[in-house]
């Protein structure tokens, strides 16, 4: 499917620990080791390697993709979120000692590169001392990354340090950081004014400066104002989407796969909102009662991801209708959003979700939480006008209501409106670039065929 690397190119990948970062390197070692020459180890902590049910993560890859596990020296995935400066903390300071012992006894050959999330920052120091190269996978957006990696230039009040008379929330970013179309400082909080969490994100940046390059998941025709700011500090490579659209052809069922897909095919083309918040952040409780309330106001069917047996129970309390959707702990979700049946997506806007809807070509419902995907909604509503947003229709204790829901709902899922005709053709013509640049030629291929070059020599 590719072009012959120069030469055979032994590559370590080093996901962090976490959900959608695990998932987003998993996609880029598909990308990478689908090309002929290129083998794979992927290490991950023991915890990881059982969720993961590795060696059977990657079955259409075979010998090119193994993995390799570490001890489990830092904090368990499933309590990450209870103190998440905490667990940075031990990804960086933890994981670097065992890493270096597992990579003393990996077979050869020995690594042409490592790639490592730009979260697991001691990589770096470690490539710098063994003279191998480090590459950084960036799981979020070309444009948050530009943030983050300039957030030097932006003044004191947009990075938390106090009131400024002429900084207010609704100022653009673009006017310090280029690259950075429609975002506003509002969507940099509440993560980049969490003093703590900004000095562990900044501190992994740190060391990013000194990688031989950056990795986009994204593509350059979705941020190519971002990017093209980015290839003036480093070299770039832009290969998304990375999403796992190889393995759509598998159709290994979940145990409960068949039943919601079954549901899928039984409902008319487009009818269908599917609904999921993500694996790691959760809205609050007030807010998930209004979404669920809203759900039920709207005239949508729903598939609904939710993995907690009483927020299941809540919502059938709340959503009377027997009809009205199906509830799932799990889904196969890039399958689900290609469903022709499937006609919206009720999204947190984590970017390898909003990565998916951009390649399945449906229109977003966006309710960011924090961290990028603010400014992923953001990017959504107004620079790819692929969606609509809920964040700003918030009342005064940061809750969106209920009425406000289900009338977004309905302005999503009616395809007889002029706004939903204007935004279709946006949601096709984003379909098809980020189809056309995975395909051999494209914008993305041409870039992995560039980035692997660049690890062989």
């Amino acid at each position: 499917m590719g072009s012959t690397a120069a030469a055979p190119c032994h590559i370590v990948a080093v996901p962090y620990p976490g959900r959608g970062h695990v998932n987003a390197m998993l996609n880029l070692c598909r990308l990478l080791a689908a090309r002929d020459g290129v083998t794979i180890t992927i290490i991950v902590t023991e915890e990881w390697l059982s969720l993961l049910g590795a060696p059977a993560a990657l079955p259409d890859l075979g010998l090119r993709v193994r993995f390799e596990a570490i001890p489990n020296v830092i904090p368990s995935e499933h309590g990450r979120a209870n103190d998440m400066v905490g667990f940075m903390e031990a990804v960086y300071t933890k994981m670097a000692s065992p890493f270096e012992q597992l990579l003393d006894r990996l077979a050869p050959p020995a690594p042409a590169a490592i790639v490592a999330d730009m979260f697991v920052p001691w990589t770096v120091g470690v490539g710098e001392r063994r003279g191998v190269p480090v590459c950084i996978m960036c799981p979020i957006s070309a444009t948050m990354f530009a943030v983050q990696y300039n957030f030097h230039l932006l003044p004191p009040a947009a990075a938390g340090g106090g009131a400024s008379p002429d900084i207010t929330g609704s100022c653009f970013v673009e006017n310090y950081i280029p690259g950075t179309k429609s975002i506003r400082f509002a969507d940099l909080a509440p993560t980049h004014t969490d003093a703590l969490l900004l000095d562990k994100i900044l501190e992994a940046h740190s060391s990013v400066k000194k990688a031989q390059c950056i990795v986009f998941t994204t593509f350059q025709e979705l941020e190519s104002d971002a990017i093209g700011a980015m290839r003036q500090n480093c070299p770039v490579y832009a290969v998304g989407p990375c999403v796992p659209f190889m393995a759509l052809q598998e159709h290994k069922a979940s145990p409960d796969g068949d039943d919601y897909m079954a549901w899928l095919d039984a409902q008319p083309a487009g009818s269908v909102l599917y609904v999921s918040l993500g694996s790691f952040l959760s809205v609050s409780a007030a807010q998930f009662d209004e979404i669920a309330a809203g759900l039920a106001g709207s005239k949508a069917r729903f598939l609904w991801v939710l993995r907690d047996a009483d927020a299941c129970s809540r919502v059938r309390g709340l959503i009377r209708d027997p009809d009205a959707g199906l509830i799932v702990p799990w889904t196969n979700q890039l399958r689900v959003l290609c469903h022709p049946s499937v006609g919206g997506f009720f999204t947190h806007c984590g970017m390898n979700s909003t990565l998916e809807a951009v390649y399945a070509g449906v229109p977003m419902l966006t309710l960011p939480i924090a961290f990028d995907q603010p400014t992923n909604s953001r990017l959504v509503t107004e620079v790819w006008k692929n969606g609509i947003g809920l964040r700003d229709m918030a009342r005064a204790d940061g809750v969106i209501g209920r009425g406000e829901i289900a009338s977004a709902v309905d302005r999503l899922m009616r395809p007889d409106a002029a706004e939903f005709q204007d935004m279709r053709k946006r949601v096709t013509l984003w379909k098809d670039a980020a189809r056309a640049a995975s395909e051999e030629g494209g914008s993305s291929w041409k870039d992995v065929t560039s980035f692997i070059n660049f690890v062989s020599r």
